[in-house]
């Protein structure tokens, strides 16, 4: 056999072959997309705790750059966005911090369906989505959205 030992295997090996989840922070303005940053994490409480991190990170940040986290993860946050009102960072906060909506997220996950949260900057309309879903970036992309 010629595969390496499990010590010897690359993290991505590892997680390749383990269930995955992935997470993604996205804008659009209805004409173009942008990836904001994601990652690919080994559990879906990492995905929620990943998700709920980037959303609080993008309320509290406002377009401003924030001091490093005091728990580090092995992945980058988000680019961070200037939203033009107060009604996108208060719904990014209310779902990081509500219980019930956290409670949702990680029973979709549990089920295998995404957990998708998405805000609405009215003024410039612009639409902010956090998904987070079982499997690799590719696999969510190819079934659900048309990147182009």
């Amino acid at each position: 056999m010629n595969s390496a030992p499990p010590a010897r295997r690359t993290r991505a090996a590892r997680l390749t072959r383990a269930a995955v989840y992935a997470a993604e922070v996205t804008l659009t303005d209805g004409r173009r997309f942008a990836s904001l940053g994601g990652v690919v994490v080994r559990n879906r409480r990492l995905v929620l705790l990943w998700l709920r991190r980037q959303a609080l990170r993008l309320a509290n940040g406002h377009g401003i750059v924030l001091a490093p986290e005091s728990v580090r993860l092995p992945t980058r946050d988000v680019r961070p966005v200037r939203f033009h009102g107060s009604h996108a960072p208060e719904e990014l906060r209310r779902w990081a911090t509500g219980g019930a909506h956290q409670d949702h997220a990680i029973r979709a996950l549990e089920a295998g369906f995404p957990a998708l949260f998405t805000v609405l900057d009215p003024a410039v309309g612009l639409s902010l989505t956090l998904a987070g879903w079982r499997g690799h970036p590719a696999d969510h992309w190819s079934r659900h959205t048309n990147r182009s």
